[in-house]
């Protein structure tokens, strides 16, 4: 059953991400239009500074937590860039596909693209994994043991 809480989470999420988004957006569109840089260049670009914002706004609101983070702040860094770059290549790479394949504009095409990654893609990874609550009365040992413990059962 779905808490206020995770209601609540996940719209700070998207506020967060909507921040993030629009200074992605805005700085893809300025550099492709203005600049004249392919726009798979400018979001390559655009993305890498919105998502600076993004995880900004996540650790010090969306996600802030009382409780223990699984990772440190440097930590979380190198997992939330390891999700942008994921993000910015589906971004990059399913808006070129929709502009080449079905002639779609690259802006409606980028905003298309956008809704299915932040949803599909972004949000569970910032919450499970990079912004993840160290929940210490679910696990008794830590992710490298959990990991060992599942491969023991697998070989059983």
């Amino acid at each position: 059953m779905i808490n206020w809480a995770s209601v609540k989470l996940f719209l700070k999420a998207q506020v967060s991400a909507f921040s993030g988004g629009v200074t992605d957006y805005g700085l893809m569109v300025l550099l492709t239009e203005w600049l004249h840089i392919h726009f798979t260049i400018s979001i390559l670009i655009s993305g890498t500074i919105g998502g600076i914002v993004n995880f900004c706004i996540n650790r010090f609101w969306a996600f802030k937590s009382n409780d223990d983070y699984c990772s440190s702040a440097r930590g979380q860094l190198i997992r939330f860039f390891t999700v942008v770059l994921g993000s910015i290549s589906l971004k990059s790479g399913g808006t070129y596909l929709l502009h080449q394949s079905l002639n779609v504009d690259y802006k409606i095409g980028r905003l298309l693209i956008d809704s299915i990654v932040s949803y599909g893609f972004n949000y569970p990874l910032m919450k499970y994994w990079v912004f993840k609550i160290n929940k210490s009365s679910n696990f008794d040992y830590d992710e490298e043991e959990y990991f060992d413990q599942i491969g023991r059962e697998q070989r059983v």
